[in-house]
């Protein structure tokens, strides 16, 4: 049996907790083809799915949103979505926003481990061959002073003082055997 790596916002200082839902995926569920990334032989729809959270403390000031593969054979995962400062009136993002700046409401993508500034969807082609996929949206004190070339590590470190709550979703995927 293959070990899998524990979420990796536990290391993180315990934050409430507001509530992460989806048109698009479930809690526990598998992530469809339509947001799966295309390419490596996968021919998924690479679009990011539909996001709403509600709940978040009143004194909101924005909001981060992440996509991370714990299992990823990297010793770090693997960030497929970070999109950082929507602004604290925001709490949805519809299909595709992850497709570029323009798609989202505010806020502004940096780059994800694939190299670009996007949603790039799940690809799990390393074992293990089932993958989490953990979507969380960070309640902010403040926005994050970040610009686009800031990775995710600079990110993760930002948050690390930040967030003042957190909302998670976590699904999973699996490419299909052939």
């Amino acid at each position: 049996m293959v070990e899998r790596a524990p979420n990796p916002y536990d290391f993180l200082p315990q934050q409430p907790a507001f509530h992460l839902t989806s048109d698009d995926i479930a809690e526990g569920g598998t992530i469809a083809e339509a947001h799966v990334f295309n390419g490596f032989g996968l021919t998924g729809g690479n679009s990011s799915p539909h996001l709403r959270w509600y709940g978040a403390p009143d004194n909101t000031e924005g909001y981060v949103v992440t996509v991370l593969d714990p299992d990823a054979p990297t010793g770090s995962g693997f960030w497929h979505w970070v999109v950082v400062n929507l602004p604290a009136h925001v709490s949805e993002l519809p299909q595709d926003a992850g497709s570029g700046d323009d798609k989202l409401p505010g806020g502004f993508h940096v780059r994800n481990d694939y190299g670009t500034r996007r949603y790039d969807g799940p690809a799990p082609l390393a074992a293990p061959k089932r993958h989490r996929y953990i979507f969380t949206v960070h309640a902010l004190d403040e926005p994050l002073e970040v610009d686009a070339d800031a990775s995710p590590a600079a990110i993760g470190f930002n948050l690390f003082f930040h967030t003042i709550a957190r909302a998670q979703l976590i699904a999973e995927y699996e490419v299909p055997a052939s």
